[in-house]
């Protein structure tokens, strides 16, 4: 696949036939690679979400992208808010292409109309050099091929003329434009505006949530922000929490 829009905006782009997962492979060719490196593939066979979850696409519907960034001068807290940077480029890539609205679900996810159509899987490197953005982005699945009753694809949403390179290079252009505001700004959220840029695009604040934490504790509550380290705040009867890490549920009542 030549990709000459998305070759155009980063150093290396290696498109594969076929991964077991592409974040496994720029963890093992980190150290040749250089910042902004990217991996992608239309046929990913072992794909992974977060909680262990496995993410399979009949191959040719969804792109697989792994991107390696070697944030240097950054402290390695900041890195917490790759995920929501990654989920707010691609929100804004895909925005213009399909009628319904774009939103990201805190922490990883992106949605169409309250579907999810892009999961983000972040990876630190064993060093904490660096770190390795994954987005599984479904394309051109069917309704039918669709993994659950809220995903759903550009072309069930209702996107015309799906050219991955289209999607990929605009993806990469919003990325590393908030990418390069983040680390002129020292990794600072509000300094960069990224914070607020952020909690703008994001579907869950406002919303009552559930919150399931990694203890296995179940948090109901309201999600009403994001905070300076990039965790979820949630107002509940025992006041306000800030969650770093959970499994998000918004709730429709």
């Amino acid at each position: 696949m030549e990709l000459r829009r998305s070759r155009a905006i980063v150093p290396v782009i290696d498109f594969l036939a076929e991964a077991g997962s592409t974040n496994d492979v720029v963890v093992a060719r980190a150290a040749e690679l250089p910042d902004l490196a990217v991996v992608v593939t239309d046929n990913q066979t072992g794909g992974r979400g977060r909680l262990g979850r496995v993410w399979v696409s009949p191959p040719g519907t969804a792109i697989a992208v792994s991107v390696l960034v070697k944030p240097s001068g950054l402290p390695v807290p900041s890195y917490g808010w790759f995920p929501l940077i990654a989920g707010l480029a691609m929100s804004r890539a895909l925005n213009p292409l399909v009628p319904g609205e774009v939103e990201v679900k805190w922490p990883n996810d992106v949605l169409i109309d309250g579907d999810k159509v892009c999961g983000i899987l972040t990876e630190l490197l064993p060093d904490l050099s660096g770190l390795v953005i994954g987005s599984g982005v479904n394309l051109t699945q069917t309704r039918d091929e669709l993994p659950t009753e809220t995903s759903t694809s550009l072309l069930v949403a209702g996107a015309q003329d799906i050219d991955v390179d289209v999607v990929l290079s605009s993806y990469l252009t919003h990325l590393t434009t908030l990418y390069r505001e983040f680390q002129t700004a020292g990794g600072d959220p509000v300094t960069s505006a990224i914070r607020d840029e952020v909690a703008e695009a994001c579907h869950t604040i406002g919303r009552s949530v559930r919150v399931l934490l990694p203890a296995g504790d179940d948090l109901l509550g309201t999600a009403i922000g994001i905070d300076e380290d990039g965790r979820l705040l949630v107002e509940s009867d025992a006041g306000i929490t800030a969650v770093a890490a959970g499994d998000v549920t918004h709730l429709r009542y």
